[in-house]
């Protein structure tokens, strides 16, 4: 949630909401299956590239190979990994903003009707 969105609620305190009502509506449950739909594949993604490394060069010599003079495949995949977390980290802070507009709408919609469905 934004600053914003927690100003909204800090100014609205007089209204009562209704948190069960807000957890039902169809607003919220649509910001939470999209947040999962995005967040479970990419922890996924992250996990299995991240723990291949250490599994590929336990296990396999493949890596060991050397693509450009004394540099192997590992150092290209070690290097990948570091690329691949400011990626991931850049995709998420550009959807968490689609999320937190979604759910001030989602805050503002409750604070107008007092927490009523």
């Amino acid at each position: 949630m934004s600053n914003a969105g927690a100003n909204k609620i800090d100014n609205h305190k007089h209204n009562q909401i209704d948190y069960v009502k807000v957890e039902q509506s169809p607003k919220f449950k649509k910001l939470m299956s999209d947040r999962k739909k995005f967040i479970v594949p990419l922890t996924i993604f992250f996990l299995v590239f991240y723990f291949l490394l250490p599994i590929l060069t336990s296990y396999t010599t493949f890596l060991n190979t050397p693509v450009i003079g004394d540099i192997s495949w590992v150092w290209l995949f070690a290097f990948s990994q570091f690329v691949m977390t400011w990626v991931l980290c850049t995709l998420y802070v550009r959807k968490a903003a689609s999320f937190d507009k979604l759910a001030d709408e989602i805050i503002d919609e409750q604070l107008d009707k007092g927490g009523k469905n």
